[in-house]
């Protein structure tokens, strides 16, 4: 018998959460193969099995906290395949002789599943609602299939079941009204504890400012179509933003740095983060050294990082560091709002919404502009009010005025 264990994540994470087993007791598995998948409360970590053989045991449920070392499942070298089962729930209540063969080719199908590019959050969508992946069309460059692909699929509805109590989601009533409890996943558990310790520990505060993105806009309009030949990228308003930061940060070093006991420790580098939302909460990717790449790099590292937290694919790696951060509630439609920091950073900038308004050109005319309202909030233990909106004041300046961008390298 072989037992596999919870392997070593990082440094940092000595523990995790049973997200979903991706096999089921009594069925062959092969090694390399991903059997279950962990939350941590930074990523999710799929485990993989070292040793072919045939699933004996699961000694752990999906929503039980396990630990790095322990043993989780007991797999069976010798052993042969019992008739293919999924996991517990999809089980069906009734084997029957004559199902041998089309069980097999149950079997078969899954594991022709398995072999296609999937993320788990659309592999146990598809195992829930019975939908055959190689049916699933994704508009996924890297033709790898998402959650929202499984659920934009067209398929015929299953038989109504009664709904299951899982370990996470309990109905319950409270003064006889229906009531849902449902467990806080790690990350958001995390989520949770460093937004609160970061208002504890911080004396932060907000100033705000507004842009006016015409030049920006036209910029992009112009140009959209030849960027987009060339590096086989968009152009987005991120790089625009991006590159205005690291101009700012490199006039008002103090918001690129962070405290560490008595000491400011100024980072003579820039990795900014770039907030996503995720189904599990939000996450911060950072692109690494973003004052060495042109627009298209830092275009394309965005993406690629956003659409790895959406896969639950991040790496530690990618989390990890970060000198200041960016978060966009424009895209949720968002007109203002005071962002939190992300500890130990000592800055962030918060963009929103473009909305067209009157703007005064002079004093006697008017036009209607996009503009929209930023934010930055900031550590006022090392960053004075003056540097904070001057800041925000020279990013203003060089979305206004794109082509100092390129001059500001």
């Amino acid at each position: 018998m072989i037992e596999i264990k919870v392997p070593e994540l990082a440094e940092s994470i000595t523990e995790g959460t049973i997200a979903q087993w991706l096999k089921g007791v009594g069925e062959q598995v092969n090694q390399g193969e991903y059997i279950a998948e962990l939350e941590t409360d930074k990523v999710n970590v799929e485990i993989i099995a070292e040793h072919s053989g045939v699933i004996k045991e699961f000694t752990k449920q999906p929503g039980d906290t396990v630990e790095v070392g322990e043993v989780i499942a007991i797999i069976d070298e010798n052993g042969s395949a019992s008739t293919p089962s999924a996991p517990v729930e999809e089980r069906s209540e009734q084997a029957q002789p004559e199902q041998t063969q089309p069980a097999v080719e149950k079997n078969e199908e899954a594991q022709a599943n398995e072999r296609l590019l999937a993320s788990p959050a659309a592999r146990k969508l598809a195992r829930e609602k019975g939908i055959d992946l190689h049916a699933v069309q994704t508009t996924d460059p890297t033709g790898r299939i998402r959650k929202q692909d499984v659920e934009g699929h067209q398929t015929k509805p299953a038989q109504p079941a009664e709904k299951p109590q899982t370990a996470n989601k309990v109905e319950t009533t409270i003064d006889e009204k229906p009531v849902e409890r449902i467990k806080m996943s790690r990350r958001r558990q995390t989520i949770a504890k460093r937004l609160v310790e970061s208002q504890q520990t911080a004396a932060m505060l907000t100033t705000f400012n507004e842009i006016d993105m015409t030049a920006v806009m036209d910029v992009r309009k112009r140009r959209k179509d030849a960027f987009f030949e060339k590096h086989g990228v968009k152009l987005g308003f991120m790089s625009f933003f991006t590159k205005a930061v690291i101009g700012a940060l490199k006039e008002f070093p103090l918001l690129n740095a962070e405290i560490q006991g008595d000491e400011i420790i100024k980072k003579n580098y820039y990795d900014i983060g770039v907030a996503v939302s995720t189904d599990d909460g939000l996450v911060v990717p950072v692109v690494r050294d973003a004052d060495k790449l042109g627009f298209a790099g830092i275009e394309r590292e965005i993406s690629t990082l956003g659409m790895k937290a959406r896969d639950n694919k991040l790496a530690l790696s990618d989390l990890q560091g970060g000198t200041f951060t960016i978060t966009n509630g424009g895209v949720f439609g968002s007109l203002w709002s005071t962002p939190i920091l992300n500890a130990p950073q000592v800055g962030i900038l918060g963009m929103h919404k473009i909305q067209w308004r009157p703007v005064a050109i002079d004093q006697e005319n008017y036009e209607n502009r996009p503009m929209m309202y930023i934010a930055l909030s900031y550590d006022h233990r090392i960053v004075d009010g003056k540097e904070a909106v001057s800041f925000l004041v020279r990013i203003k300046e060089m979305l206004e005025d794109p082509e100092t961008l390129l001059l500001e390298g």
